[in-house]
């Protein structure tokens, strides 16, 4: 089904506006070109390296409803955002930014029960955080007084207001359930001394990202068991065992004592690509620093015995012709997968990757979960 251009009365979008981590720019335009091709949209993408947003431009406006009910910032890997804009204001004055927002809001004739102010993931940009911090409240009083904010009003978007500098705001907006689960899609993760590295929050966000609640109560129950390839120092395995689940870390280097005093873990020092399980376990992580490929087909080879039900695991990407190798992995994964029947594959670029996309892999409802 194709967006038809909106009529003139009605909230109209302008396009699709996706956050993403800086020198990611080349890739999140590519995705949010062929998202926007899929949706029957016409326009053109705008992209500034290390400007950590791209922006899709429409020619004419879109309904609004049809675009954000299809807009969901999980569909593409590299956006930690994705919102349909309605407006762009340019010029702000430093003393009084809130009357052109407040007037652009008016125009758009649309009613927001919710207030995010954001900023691209740069050092530039983020020196306005603590402006949108102040400004929050300021600019939500100056909406209640032109009747266009409704706080926590069901069925209203939230309005979402992305400085990408001092003098430019981007008007956007989203439905309940669309936008990312932080602003900015920057999570926020409490580092736990005993965690033995900071990779343990890469695993935490992606529990958050890749699965649904309904998948999280299910497969990450105490007692559940998992396998850590390439465990050492232990930041992903703490992660599991800290939720329960007891787990065989893997890796012929050593493990953090912190991880090692949660009594879930059993260490072996071994070869994560040869090592195998003497029975079925829930999940399969892999966080190995290793050719993409050979971890997609590694993975998937546990996914298709059965010696595992569900997996989470990195591809680090090279630095030129990233997609390329994403799409060579899918077809690995494809290949190996399809005689065992549906299976599902997340992609995404967590806040807490850098040159690597972080992916969960499951048989369709594994085991009726």
């Amino acid at each position: 089904m194709s967006l038809t251009p909106s009529p003139r009365s009605g909230f109209a979008a302008n396009g699709l506006l996706a956050l993403c981590r800086a020198g990611f720019e080349k890739e999140t335009a590519a995705e949010l070109d062929e998202f926007a091709a899929g949706l029957g949209l016409m326009g053109f993408v705008r992209a500034q390296p290390g400007t950590a947003f791209v922006v899709f431009e429409t020619p004419e406006p879109v309904p609004f409803a049809e675009l954000a009910e299809r807009c969901d910032w999980r569909s593409l890997i590299f956006a930690r955002q994705l919102l349909p804009w309605f407006a762009r204001v340019t010029d702000l004055p430093e003393r009084d930014r809130a009357t052109p927002i407040v007037a652009a809001v008016r125009a758009s004739s649309q009613r927001f029960a919710d207030l995010l102010l954001e900023t691209p993931d740069t050092d530039e940009a983020k020196q306005q955080s603590g402006f949108c911090k102040r400004f929050t409240a300021p600019l939500q009083r100056e909406l209640d007084k032109a009747n266009t904010f409704r706080e926590r009003a069901k069925g209203l978007p939230a309005l979402h207001v992305l400085f990408s500098d001092a003098h430019t705001a981007w008007l956007c907006a989203a439905l309940p359930g669309r936008a990312a689960l932080w602003p900015m899609g920057i999570p926020r993760l409490r580092m736990l001394r005993e965690a033995a590295s900071r990779s343990t929050l890469k695993l935490a966000e992606a529990f958050f990202t890749l699965l649904t609640e309904e998948e999280r109560n299910a497969s990450l129950r105490p007692g559940l068991r998992a396998v850590d390839l390439g465990a050492a120092p232990g930041g992903w395995t703490w992660q599991l065992a800290h939720r329960g689940l007891r787990v065989t870390a893997i890796d012929n280097g050593p493990m953090a004592p912190s991880v090692m005093a949660t009594e879930m873990v059993e260490h072996l020092r071994a070869d994560g690509f040869t090592w195998r399980p003497p029975r079925p376990v829930e999940w399969l992580v892999c966080d190995m620093v290793e050719q993409p490929t050979r971890i997609a087909a590694l993975v998937a080879d546990w996914i298709g015995t059965g010696r595992c039900r569900r997996a989470i695991f990195n591809l680090k990407l090279p630095m030129k012709k990233r997609l390329e190798a994403v799409e060579q992995c899918r077809a690995i994964i494809a290949k190996r997968l399809g005689p065992n029947g549906p299976f599902e594959l997340r992609l995404k670029h967590l806040y807490h990757d850098r040159e690597e996309i972080t992916c969960y892999l499951a048989l369709r409802n594994p085991g009726g979960a």
